[in-house]
């Protein structure tokens, strides 16, 4: 359960990140509130998961996932250039969280 719920508070850290992005500095009221409720879940899980998982590997794996879909969602849309460097990048980012689960 506690890796499930790491993954899920990966993805969103991924939401808040974007939601950050587009509050504008917190002026604009539906990202900002999407922005604190996800970061708020975010932190949440990650903090359920690090009561059976080691907090570098919760750590690591939690970072990794934010990082990879913010910047995957960021290409999708266009707001970020695509290349195959960026996504040779990436995939090493997931290789290594996947690594973390198989040796953990």
């Amino acid at each position: 359960m506690s890796w499930f719920v790491l993954v899920l508070s990966g993805a969103l850290e991924a939401v808040w990140a974007t939601a950050l992005d587009r509050s504008q500095g917190f002026t604009r009221l539906v990202p900002t509130l999407v922005f604190a409720v996800a970061v708020v879940a975010s932190m949440g899980g990650l903090s359920y998961a690090m009561r059976e998982l080691p907090v570098g590997t919760s750590y690591a794996v939690w970072v990794g996932i934010g990082a990879v879909l913010t910047v995957a969602y960021a290409m999708l849309t266009g707001s970020e250039s695509v290349s195959v460097a960026k996504v040779v990048f990436l995939a090493m980012i997931v290789g290594g969280v996947v690594g973390l689960k198989v040796v953990h």
